[in-house]
């Protein structure tokens, strides 16, 4: 049996994964979607802390630390925002710079993977996982540039320059089908679904269908969650509106158009009417 009464990960993200003692719900995540075992050594910041107005409902994203000393952005975010692309690139650049010491060699600078869990249509493609790095090809001899001999000394024989440069995930939840192919699949089915399938194996879920169960939340923390879901229902609506008053403006601004060719062409105001729906009124003040 599914586990339905689960917290979205957003809110868990906000409210409940910063103990040390709960990172093996983001640990397996992370492991699932990087496909190698990722142990977070510490949680640096979040954004999310900030509980102001315009965060009520949009976005959450947390900056940990892993085992290796690279560093992870984690990003929820529920509504449309065309610069989205934009902001992974600041967020990924931020933390390349907020965490180099001054007088530090560029050998210092931290690798950076930016993970983003996407409620919106970001972009344009049939897939809902990407995976994205920088590679650098010839132009000419379409050949692809690689750390010399002395480089891969210092900075290890299997580094190469795209392991270097941030890497970016984009995970496009209400693209995903509901097919639970694999294990990462699963974590995809939680994040769209607020549900664990009991045949679940993936990593970190058995940690998530304990941890985040809504009745273990205290009645306090219900009832903001309660009010986070609600302050998300609200938002959605009021984007629906925004679009369906744009359209029915460029329904109405066509049929304006096709009533004035008509009322020139001197076809009666009863026909204009019908096939424009506009009244009588309205074609006489065109």
């Amino acid at each position: 049996m599914a586990n339905r009464n689960l917290i979205r990960f957003d809110w868990a993200m906000k409210r409940l994964l910063r103990n040390k003692a709960d990172y093996t719900v983001l640990e397996g995540f992370l492991s699932e979607l990087m496909k190698e075992d990722i142990v977070i050594e510490s949680i640096l910041e979040s954004e999310s802390n900030q509980q102001i107005e315009i965060d009520k409902y949009n976005r959450v994203d947390i900056l940990v630390k892993n085992a290796k000393g690279e560093l992870v952005i984690i990003e929820v975010q529920n509504q449309l925002e065309y610069d989205y692309f934009q902001r992974m690139i600041y967020g990924s650049s931020k933390a390349v710079t907020e965490y180099i010491s001054l007088g530090e060699s560029y050998k210092q600078v931290k690798k950076v993977y930016s993970v983003n869990i996407v409620y919106f249509d970001l972009g344009q493609g049939e897939d809902y996982v990407y995976h994205g790095k920088t590679h650098f090809l010839g132009i000419h001899k379409k050949d692809s540039l690689e750390l010399s001999a002395k480089q891969k000394m210092l900075m290890g024989s299997n580094v190469t320059p795209s392991d270097l440069f941030p890497e970016y995930y984009v995970i496009k939840v209400n693209q995903f089908d509901d097919v639970a192919r694999d294990t990462l699949d699963e974590w995809i089915y939680y994040f769209k679904n607020n549900e664990i399938k009991e045949e679940f194996k993936a990593k970190g879920l058995l940690q998530a269908k304990e941890l985040l169960r809504v009745d273990q939340l205290s009645e306090e923390e219900q009832a903001k969650y309660k009010l986070h879901l609600k302050n998300l229902r609200d938002e959605a609506s009021r984007l629906f509106t925004l679009k369906a008053d744009a359209e029915f403006k460029l329904i109405e601004e066509r049929n304006i158009a096709i009533a004035k060719g008509l009322k020139k062409d001197g076809v009666p105001y009863e026909i204009i009417a019908k096939n424009t729906g506009l009244t009588i009124p309205q074609i006489e003040s065109l």
